[in-house]
C-alpha cells in the first residue's frame, strides 16, 4: 500500500501504514489474497477487486470495529481516503463544546459501504442522514448500519434518481446540519470512465482495478455539472447547513466551482488537497455563515521538496549465512551479518566500477557513499543475455548435468532482472501524481497502490545520516566530472535479516538508481544459488 507523508496529521495510517503481514495471520478471509514476494515481503494484487474488498473489510474490522458486505460490482471505497475527508470535515465544523448539540451531517449518494457515516458515527458519535438512488447500494447500506448497531445514529434513505439536497429535506425541515458530504461520479461517459478523453496519454495506466455502478461513476456532465447542481441546492437552502462540501476527482474541476460560488456570493469559500500514495483528490467546502472558523487551503508556496523514501530491499537469514561463509572465508573479520553483507556490496560495486567509500554512520549499520559515472549493471545484464543466445539448445532427451543451468533457465533469469523498475519496496517507480482519478471514483488506494505494494515495507523514509556530496568523496580515481548520480547506501539490521536502502543525493536521473537497485537485488539472489 502506498500512502503519503501529506496526508491529513490526523490520518491513523499517515505514520502506521497497514501491516499486510500482520493483518494475512489473523485475518484468514485476507489472507488468502496476500502472496509473498521474494524478499519476504506481503504483497496484494490491487488489480483483483476481491483483494481490494478484502483489504477495506478487514482495516474495517481491525481498526474500527466495523463489520461490513459489498458487492463486487459496486464501488470498493478505501479506507485512507475515506478518512483523510472525515478529518478535513472535523476541521471545518470544529469540535463540539459542552451542551452543544450532536453534530448531524448529510452523506449524498453513500454507497453500497455507506463507509462515511459509518466512519463518522463511530469516530465521532455523529448523526447522519445517507441518501442513495441505487437499490442495490441502498440495501447494502441499510444492512452494513444494522450488522453494526448504528441505527440509531445514521437513517439510510433511497431516494429519486438525481435528487440530491433539496428532495431528501422536505422530511427534515425543522433540522440544522452541521454539514454535507459527497463523492460526485467522475465522469460524463463511459469513454471518459475507460480514460480516454480524460487521462493524460503521458501518465502509466491505473494500478488499482475500476469497480462502481453507472450511477456511483458517471453522471451527465461529469463531476463538474453535479457539484453545480448542489450549489444551486445550497443557493435555496442556504442556513439550512453550516458547510456544503463535495470531493473531486479532477484539478481541473476546482476552478470554474470556485468562479461560480464567487459569482453567487457566497461569503465563505476554501479548499483541501486530499494526498494518498500516487492518488490526489481535492475537496471543496462553502458556507452561508459568516462566524464559520474557514481552514486555510494548501499555500501555493508551499514547499515542493519532498522527503524521498529510500530503495530498499531485504536480504534474508539463509542468503545472509551464505555471505557470511563466503565472507568468512576471505576475511575472518566479517563475522557480523551487516559486515557480511556490506561486504559483498563492496565487492560487486567494484566489479562494477561504481566508486564507493565507507562514511561515518549508526553504531548497528554501516554506510557507503556511491558516485556512480557509467551504468555499467546494464552491460552486464546485454552481456548475459548475448551469452545466452549463444548456449546451443540441449538436443531433446539430453540429460543436464547436476547443478548446470539450462540456456532457458538463464534466459529466464535474464528476462527477470530487466522486467521493470521496481523500487525495493515492491512498487513500480517513476510516474507522477495526475489531476483526475486512476479508475472508478477512487480506486486506487491512496494508491494505489502502485501494481502491487508491499506493506512490509514503513511508510516513513527512515533518517539516513546527512551527507554533503560536495565534502564527502568517492576513493581513487577520484570522482569523475561527470557521472550519473550519487547516492548513500545504508546496510542495517532488522527483524528478518538486513534491510539495504539507497537514498538519492543529486544526479541526472533517478531511474539509474532503480536499476542498480535491481540488479544488487538479482545479483545476491544468484550468488548464494550458484553452484560451488
Amino acid at each position: 500500500m502506498a500512502l503519503n507523508r501529506s496526508m491529513h496529521p490526523r490520518n491513523r495510517y499517515k505514520d502506521r501504514p497497514p501491516d499486510f503481514a500482520y493483518l494475512a495471520s489473523k485475518y484468514p478471509e485476507f489472507q488468502q489474497h496476500v502472496q509473498t514476494n521474494l524478499a519476504g515481503g506481503v504483497m496484494l494484487n490491487f488489480k483483483d477487486p476481491e483483494a481490494v474488498r478484502a483489504l477495506t473489510c478487514t482495516l474495517l474490522k481491525e481498526d474500527f470495529g466495523l463489520s461490513i458486505e459489498i458487492p463486487l460490482e459496486r464501488l470498493i471505497p478505501t479506507v485512507p481516503l475515506r478518512l483523510n475527508y472525515i478529518h478535513w470535515v472535523e476541521d471545518l465544523i470544529g469540535s463540539r463544546g459542552d451542551g452543544e448539540a450532536q453534530r448531524r451531517g448529510i452523506d449524498i449518494g453513500t454507497g453500497a459501504s455507506c463507509i462515511y457515516p459509518l466512519l463518522g458515527a463511530t469516530m465521532n458519535d455523529w448523526h447522519f442522514l445517507a441518501t442513495e438512488v441505487d437499490d442495490i447500494c441502498y440495501n447494502y447500506a441499510k444492512k452494513n448500519v444494522e450488522q453494526n448497531n448504528l441505527s440509531d445514529l445514521i437513517k439510510v434513505v433511497k431516494v429519486p434518481q438525481k435528487t440530491l439536497l433539496m428532495d431528501a429535506l422536505k422530511e427534515e425541515s425543522s433540522i440544522i446540519y452541521d454539514f454535507c458530504m459527497c463523492n460526485p461520479p467522475f465522469f460524463a461517459n463511459q469513454l471518459e470512465a475507460q480514460g480516454v478523453n480524460s487521462r493524460n496519454s503521458r501518465r502509466p495506466p491505473p494500478s488499482s482495478v475500476n469497480t462502481g455502478g453507472v450511477t456511483e461513476i458517471m453522471a451527465e456532465g461529469g463531476e463538474l455539472e453535479f457539484v453545480k447542481r448542489i450549489i444551486h441546492d445550497s443557493l435555496q437552502l442556504k442556513r439550512r447547513l453550516r458547510w456544503y462540501s463535495c470531493m473531486l476527482g479532477k484539478k481541473c474541476s476546482l476552478t470554474p466551482l470556485k468562479e461560480e460560488l464567487r459569482k453567487q456570493g457566497v461569503p465563505k469559500v476554501t479548499h483541501t488537497e486530499f494526498c494518498q500514495g500516487r492518488t490526489m483528490r481535492w475537496a471543496l467546502a462553502w458556507s452561508f455563515y459568516e462566524d464559520v472558523l474557514v481552514p486555510s487551503p494548501p499555500s501555493k508556496k508551499r514547499k515542493m521538496e519532498k522527503v524521498r523514501k529510500p530503495l530498499t530491499f531485504s536480504i534474508l537469514q539463509p542468503t545472509i549465512r551464505e555471505l557470511q561463509i563466503k565472507a568468512s572465508a576471505c576475511d575472518s573479520s566479517q563475522n557480523s551479518i551487516v559486515q557480511a553483507v556490506a561486504a559483498w556490496l563492496e565487492n560487486t560495486l567494484s566489479d562494477l566500477k561504481v566508486l564507493h567509500k565507507r562514511v561515518p554512520s549508526g553504531a548497528s549499520e554501516l554506510s557507503l557513499f556511491l558516485t556512480a559515472a557509467e551504468n555499467t549493471w546494464i552491460h552486464v545484464r546485454q552481456k548475459r543475455r548475448e551469452h545466452a543466445r549463444q548456449v546451443p539448445r540441449a538436443p531433446p532427451g539430453a540429460v543436464t548435468a547436476p547443478g548446470a543451468q539450462s540456456p532457458q533457465t538463464h534466459t529466464a533469469v535474464c528476462s527477470a532482472e530487466t522486467a521493470g523498475q521496481y523500487s525495493g519496496n515492491g512498487q513500480q517507480s517513476g510516474g507522477a501524481r495526475g489531476d483526475e482519478p486512476d479508475s472508478g471514483r477512487d480506486v486506487a488506494m491512496e494508491s494505489a497502490p502502485e501494481q502491487e505494494a508491499a506493506s512490509s515495507v514503513k511508510e516513513e523514509a527512515p533518517s539516513a545520516q546527512e551527507v554533503d556530496p560536495s565534502t564527502v568523496q568517492p576513493t581513487t580515481p577520484g570522482t569523475p566530472p561527470h557521472f550519473l548520480f550519487k547516492c548513500l547506501l545504508n546496510v542495517k539490521p532488522e527483524a528478518v535479516g538486513v534491510l539495504v536502502e539507497m537514498h538519492w543525493v543529486e544526479g541526472q536521473n533517478k531511474d539509474q538508481m532503480n536499476q542498480l537497485c535491481t540488479y544488487l537485488k538479482n545479483a545476491v539472489l544468484r550468488t548464494v544459488t550458484k553452484p560451488q
